[in-house]
């Protein structure tokens, strides 16, 4: 098996258990090092994301909003669009290891390991969906992800800075603020599932954005950069970034990497 053409198959397949299926086989190939790795294979753009035959895409604005907790639809409608976060991620981090060549065999392996942690985190998402009579699909997604994605995949150096540190960074600050919110109704079965997986992901958010950080570093440094290189990314991409007052949850965001005066610089008051 050659590692790129079964990382794009995945990359590509729209059904979700299909999906899982085949990271499932190329992490366990790559694991035990049975791939072989084509480097100098045709890097083929993908033009849609994968859910696009399974979902309706509408702009941000117009996807169904999160209000309230406490009722079926509002569950629903709170874990579809996670599950959504969840199932753009895993083609995120396929993208990440298709996309980038003659990069370490070690980062082939982070970024497979993301994707089928994600495979696992819309598994239990899409369980949950189930309980209340959603499936994946029967409410409008956004493209922001497959299109940060899309925008940051000329240079490994800006998908490491936009996509783990950027954007998943985001989810590290996003992620408590639901629990807390969840948490603040009458405690349900329901509920406390749903506070019992975000807790899951939110742990293990913190190992991907710490690859990315590792990565976006060692990239610096093999081409001379200061690592301060991340904000004008960030500006280019999301101009700014520096003037928003940002809620960092500054334990999870240290723990994947960043340092203290990066998070100063987006607005942290304390940070040891």
């Amino acid at each position: 098996m050659e590692f790129f053409k079964e990382t794009l198959r995945a990359l590509r397949e729209s059904d979700p258990e299909k999906k899982g299926g085949l990271v499932e086989v190329l992490y366990t190939n790559l694991k035990r090092k049975r791939l072989v790795f084509d480097h100098d294979s045709p890097v083929e753009t993908v033009e849609e994301p994968s859910y696009a035959s399974i979902v309706t895409i509408v702009r941000p604005r117009d996807v169904p909003k999160r209000k309230h907790f406490d009722n079926p639809e509002g569950q629903g409608i709170l874990l579809h669009a996670i599950a959504h976060i969840e199932y753009s991620a895993i083609d995120l981090a396929l993208d990440s290891a298709y996309r980038f060549r003659h990069m370490p065999f070690d980062y082939y392996l982070d970024w497979i390991e993301v994707a089928h942690d994600e495979v696992r985190h819309f598994g239990m998402l899409d369980e949950l969906m189930k309980k209340v009579g959603v499936t994946y699909g029967d409410y409008p997604v956004h493209t922001a992800l497959f299109d940060a994605g899309r925008k940051s995949g000329g240079d490994v150096l800006e998908r490491m800075a936009v996509v783990p540190r950027y954007l998943e960074a985001n989810g590290l600050d996003a992620n408590p603020k639901i629990i807390k919110r969840l948490k603040s109704y009458p405690a349900s079965p329901m509920l406390d599932a749903i506070v019992d997986a975000l807790t899951v992901i939110l742990d293990e958010e913190v190992s991907h954005v710490a690859k990315g950080d590792r990565w976006f570093k060692t990239v610096c440094e093999e081409r001379g950069l200061d690592t301060s290189v991340y904000f004008d990314i960030i500006d280019r991409f999301y101009p700014g970034l520096e003037e928003k007052t940002l809620q960092l949850n500054i334990e999870a965001r240290r723990a994947a990497g960043f340092a203290c005066s990066e998070l100063k610089r987006m607005g942290a008051k304390k940070c040891d």
